[in-house]
């Protein structure tokens, strides 16, 4: 049996199994980001006895930690490289720290890496290579496992599709265009435009920039919208969430902003279909909880507009399988290839 740690920017989740894809049991907590690392020792210190009595495993039953973290880091070293969400982890040997913590050896990664390679061995990548994982959340991972082994480059990560850029000079990255928070980013600062614009100037001048979808359609009428009913008219509430609902009710502004984030994923995706030709994209997180009709569909179709004709046949692009669960999934799996006798 094996201990399975995902630290993510905003959720904690602890998971005892065997690494095969099943679980004796999960332990679920939220971050505090105020509190930092030490807090989350304190939260993981605090979990795996309750976790371990729950699940009746025995300490001594426990051969290994594995680790998916939320952030790249050194595969030499085992620490951490960079935290985009809570300071005080840049450089930290989290896995000699979690071995003294709690006093088993600890394999450390990527939480996409990991989720990939949960998904490459035990849902919808299964049986298939390579698997390329996209997770798509608050921001976007990647993950690439080939023949049931993740990617590592030389050794700091690879297959970081949502730092990919439209030109190497300029420009945002994928992650800021199509990741929810961009989603619903995009939203609030377009209708916020729009309520500035007073003559039809300029009004005219924005749609024709960045909201092709306004054709003919007057700025007042899309200050009334399903998504702006959804919120209250409290434009600084509105979520990717909030942008999918309205979608989903064919609200035209909504569907734009959608549209306009798939348009870069599915550059991102072309990009990586030329470089790496994957047998599939494998795709999770919240924002890809929208469906088949609101996400996957379109998505496919943007990317197969693109796609690189010699390569056009040999992909596709499939939801994710195991769900929440995924990075401890991963992390189980990874600490019993690694640590199993």
């Amino acid at each position: 049996m094996y201990l399975g740690i995902e630290i993510g920017g905003t959720k904690l989740q602890l998971g005892v199994g065997p690494g095969d894809g099943t679980l004796a049991g999960v332990w679920r907590g939220d971050v505090d980001v105020v509190a930092g690392p030490e807090g989350i020792r304190k939260q993981i210190l605090a979990a795996v006895p309750e976790l371990l009595t729950r699940a009746n495993v025995e300490r001594w039953q426990i051969q290994g930690v594995g680790i998916g973290f939320g952030g790249p880091v050194d595969d030499a070293t085992r620490t951490i490289i960079k935290s985009h969400q809570i300071e005080g982890w840049d450089g930290f040997p989290l896995a000699d720290w979690i071995t003294e913590l709690l006093g088993w050896p600890v394999v450390l990664g990527n939480d996409a890496d990991v989720a990939g390679l949960a998904e490459a061995l035990f849902g919808a990548g299964k049986g298939l290579s390579p698997i390329f994982y996209i997770t798509i959340g608050s921001g976007i991972g990647g993950g690439l496992i080939i023949d049931g082994e993740i990617y590592r480059g030389c050794g700091r990560g690879g297959a970081e599709i949502g730092h990919l850029k439209d030109s190497i000079e300029t420009g945002p990255v994928v992650e800021d265009l199509a990741s929810g928070w961009a989603i619903e980013k995009n939203a609030r600062d377009r209708i916020e435009k729009l309520k500035m614009l007073s003559d039809e100037e300029s009004r005219e001048r924005f749609k024709k920039e960045v909201l092709e979808i306004l054709e003919k359609r007057p700025a007042e009428r899309i200050r009334d919208t399903v998504l702006t009913r959804l919120t209250l008219g409290r434009i600084e509430r509105i979520t990717a969430k909030h942008v999918a609902q309205a979608a989903a009710q064919g609200d035209e502004f909504s569907l734009g902003i959608l549209n306009a984030a798939l348009k870069h994923l599915a550059s991102a995706i072309n990009q990586v279909i030329v470089l790496l030709c994957p047998r599939r994209f494998v795709v999770g997180g919240g924002v890809s909880l929208m469906g088949e009709e609101l996400f996957f569909k379109p998505l496919r179709e943007m990317v197969w507009q693109h796609a690189f004709l010699p390569f056009a046949k040999c992909y596709d692009i499939v939801p994710a399988a195991l769900g929440e669960e995924v990075v401890v999934h991963g992390a189980l799996a990874l600490a019993r290839k690694r640590l199993g006798a």
